[in-house]
């Protein structure tokens, strides 16, 4: 029997939409899930291991130094002990969500939904200052492409690192009157616990002027901050800052972290921020770099000052009336 050309037609495109569907199938078998953060990081790190056992270093030279960081020790320091101490009304619960064959994309979606906020129990009017109670140090480029090494990743792309005093203290971004932080066991002279304290002074920098911003335009204003070292704190209201692990969470790309704001005579907790964020996609050695992580949304952009003058309301100083 013959057959008319349109149903050979449709014949020929019956058998080759089964053999486009057998070879994608065939493929995606071959291929096998996508790599994982985590996979591509522990090759990368053992490529440039290897990389460097394979040849003569010249001297002086330092190769591989990534692949020398260890992971993050949260407790390592007495700051970072007493940050993992503190209970907060509204922990991260034991069971994250987690199912087996997520992606890091959908992981990442389901923390952000269930389990980043800004949680904030109660709110303290005119605050002249605050206590930094954990300093955040600047990770190194290296650490910044480590999987593991950072503790908060998070919290790096967002919080306060350098120079704190002028986002908290110097108008016009600084609205406190004062800021103090503990000084590092390496910068004592002695056993004591001493503090670093930033105060608003008009004449502790006379004729230096700063840049900043006001209704959108950049100005200079008077540069208003001095400090002095002092034998202790005269806080009542302070904020520290800690890493939040979640099963899975780092091979699949994703660090989660906490800023928790405390009254000190207390030890209520006044409010929580808690915040993820995901690489591990990047075009770089180990496919991490932490400060551009993508966050969970436009409020996990808002900086450690901006959420702390929500719950700490500083008093108004002549500057700001």
């Amino acid at each position: 029997m013959k057959m008319r050309s349109g149903q050979i037609a449709r014949s020929i495109l019956v058998v080759g939409l089964l053999l486009v569907t057998m070879m994608v199938t065939s493929e995606a078998g071959l291929l096998g899930k996508e790599e994982t953060p985590g996979e591509r990081f522990r090759k990368a790190i053992e490529k440039v291991r290897l990389s460097c056992e394979s040849r003569k270093l010249a001297p002086g030279e330092v190769c591989g130094a990534v692949t020398n960081l260890k992971p993050a020790d949260p407790l390592a320091t007495e700051e970072g002990r007493f940050a993992h101490s503190i209970r907060i009304p509204n922990p991260v619960p034991e069971d994250s969500g987690y199912k087996p064959g997520m992606t890091p994309e959908q992981y990442f979606e389901h923390l952000c939904k269930t389990e980043a906020g800004e949680f904030i129990y109660k709110t303290v009017e005119n605050v002249e200052g605050l206590l930094q109670l954990r300093p955040r140090e600047n990770p190194t480029d290296y650490e910044l492409e480590h999987l593991y090494a950072v503790e908060d990743p998070y919290g790096h792309s967002v919080g306060v690192r350098d120079h704190p005093e002028e986002y908290f203290v110097q108008p016009a971004i600084g609205k406190y009157q004062f800021l103090e932080i503990p000084l590092p066991e390496r910068s004592r002279a002695s056993e004591e616990r001493m503090y670093l304290r930033f105060y608003r002074d008009k004449n502790a920098r006379a004729g230096k002027d700063y840049q900043t911003a006001i209704n959108g335009k950049f100005v200079r204003v008077p540069y208003v901050v001095g400090k002095v070292k002092v034998p202790s704190s005269q806080s009542r209201y302070g904020y520290t800052w800690r890493g939040v692990g979640r099963p899975h969470d780092r091979r699949l790309g994703i660090a989660g972290g906490e800023l928790i704001i405390l009254d000190l005579r207390t030890n209520e907790v006044l409010a929580v921020r808690r915040g993820f964020v995901r690489s591990g996609y990047m075009r770089n050695m180990t496919g991490v770099w932490w400060l551009t992580a993508q966050k969970c949304s436009k409020e996990s952009l808002k900086t450690d000052v901006q959420f702390i003058n929500q719950a700490l309301r500083p008093v108004l100083g002549a500057e700001e009336r």
